[in-house]
């Protein structure tokens, strides 16, 4: 093993450690805002990183793509979880609100393609994930959605319509399954101090 792949391949505490210096440090310079406390582990992808605030606390795996087009707005709350390969693609507004959980391979974006304009990217209606909602592995959430606070979003699903506050969704397109579930996020603010 080579020392270049020793240092791309670390034991995943000095990885944390990595990440913790590089947020402190280069993020905090790039990002529009990026919050106290809040730690990008492995690599990722940005693009129009002055486009792009991140709340505090946050924890953001290996492979994630954070991209805010020229008219895009990535708004991102405390303590919110981007698991592994997450997209975020703001081509217009998409806001992430406090305490969410977003896990692996979900891409969350609201950009099109238009035909007639050479497949430029044109903007979507804007998305807003309420406080304390959970994304399940491989689901995309399209332009135009609002998901309420609590809701929980299945697995492998695509949500193209607004979801209530506490509502379980799942499917292609996502339908609801359940109402009045509240998804209780694992890490708390007074875990975080």
């Amino acid at each position: 093993m080579t020392f270049a792949s020793r240092l791309v391949e670390l034991p995943p505490r000095l990885a944390w450690k990595r990440g913790q210096v590089l947020s402190a440090t280069l993020y905090r310079r790039a990002f529009r805002d990026w919050g106290r406390g809040s730690v990008m582990v492995g690599p990722l992808k940005v693009q129009g990183a002055e486009r792009i605030s991140v709340g505090a606390h946050c924890a953001f795996h290996p492979g994630v793509w954070l991209a805010a087009e020229q008219r895009g707005d990535l708004r991102i709350g405390d303590r919110v979880y981007l698991g592994h390969r997450v997209h975020l693609h703001a081509v217009g507004s998409v806001v992430l609100g406090r305490g969410v959980m977003v896990t692996d391979d979900v891409h969350i974006g609201n950009g099109g393609h238009d035909p007639s304009a050479g497949m430029a990217v044109t903007p979507g209606a804007p998305i807003v994930i309420g406080d304390d909602v959970f994304v399940g592995q491989g689901a995309t959430i399209l332009g135009g959605v609002t998901v309420g606070a609590g809701a929980v979003v299945g697995a492998r699903s695509v949500v193209t319509k607004d979801v209530p506050a506490g509502a379980v969704v799942a499917g292609v397109p996502a339908k609801i399954l359940k109402n009045g579930v509240k998804h209780t996020p694992a890490i708390r603010e007074e875990q975080q101090s």
